[in-house]
């Protein structure tokens, strides 16, 4: 199946910006979190079609996952 996935701020350094990729049938965003080596305790926001979700959600095919780092500042 095909996802797309976006990658925000810090998490596009020496990766990509928004890619359509393959995923196997049954692919959670965790898995795919882990595929893209992304440190999970820097996950800030998860996106499904613009709706948040946690790692557990089940992706299918044509849906594009966003995901957003921690913001710190102040």
């Amino acid at each position: 199946m095909k996802i797309t996935v976006k990658l925000f701020a810090t998490f596009r350094r020496g990766r990509f910006e928004i890619e359509t990729r393959e995923y196997p049938e049954g692919t959670t965003v965790k898995q795919v979190v882990d595929a893209l080596e992304l440190p999970r305790e820097q996950l800030g926001i998860l996106l499904v079609n613009s709706r948040h979700v946690d790692l557990d959600r089940v992706l299918a095919d044509g849906e594009t996952l966003a995901i957003f780092p921690l913001v710190g500042g102040g």
